[in-house]
């Protein structure tokens, strides 16, 4: 799977541009990115959105364990890779039908947040049981939503291309041919709201730090994201709008 966004819509942690200087990558514009991917996965179909932006799913080399989908219902986009284990349940609670697939439940789960839920993010990832990575992304709103299982069962990788735009996807060779060194795996156990901000759903009052990595010689080599237990938020607003999900600016440093 393949998920490409401009800067704007992304609005990726800064941590992830820190390898940039002096790196050198063959796929610097979406274009190009999505030309690579398609050349390298020819059952690829693609899923244009405005201005670049794409998503795209292949299902080459998939895992049969962990099998790829995506769903596009009211213009919500998701891609889902892995498996859900208590989909009975969740299709219940979300008044879905039978043949809901994890991809239905995840967009069933992210409208439920967005237009009515008294409660953040976290709370609804946590009751998603099993492996899995998701790229959801609502084009009314503009707005992307990541996660990945807090045992990173299932790839995903992110990263800034040439021009800015975050780049998603389980491939790690597609990730470093268009990326360069300015990628890394999406932290496991954690949830990423375009515009907001990045969060752990097992520690959501915690603070999730980009650490850089260095070589040998003292050069950024890389950015690893790692929960700071020391760093704690006052609280985390409990409102129905997807804007203010995770719009906590009050730290506790040393709690």
């Amino acid at each position: 799977m393949l998920a490409v966004f401009e800067k704007s819509i992304g609005k990726p942690p800064i941590e992830l541009s820190l390898p940039a200087v002096g790196r050198k990558c063959l796929n610097g514009s979406p274009e190009e990115i999505a030309e690579t991917f398609r050349s390298w996965r020819s059952d690829s179909t693609f899923y244009c959105l405005s201005d670049s932006n794409f998503l795209a799913l292949s299902h080459e080399g998939e895992n049969p364990v962990y099998p790829r989908s995506i769903v596009v219902m009211d213009d919500i986009f998701c891609i889902f890779s892995g498996a859900l284990y208590n989909t009975c349940e969740l299709r219940r609670h979300y008044g879905l039908s039978r043949q809901a697939t994890e991809a239905m439940i995840v967009i069933e789960a992210y409208r439920v947040l967005r237009d009515r839920a008294p409660y953040p993010p976290d709370q609804v990832v946590k009751e998603l049981e099993g492996k899995f990575s998701f790229i959801l992304f609502d084009s009314k709103a503009s707005t992307l939503f990541l996660s990945r299982d807090r045992d990173g069962s299932v790839q995903l990788h992110w990263g800034i291309a040439d021009d800015g735009s975050l780049v998603c996807t389980d491939d790690p060779n597609v990730i470093s041919e268009a990326c360069g060194k300015c990628y890394t795996p999406f932290p496991p156990g954690c949830i990423f709201i375009g515009g907001e901000r990045l969060m752990s759903f097992d520690h959501p009052m915690h603070k999730v730090r980009g650490i850089a990595q260095e070589d040998d010689e003292g050069n950024i080599s890389g950015v690893v994201f790692q929960v700071d237990l020391l760093t704690r938020f006052h609280s985390i607003p409990r409102t129905d709008s997807a804007a203010n999900w995770a719009n906590a600016t009050t730290l506790i440093e040393g709690d």
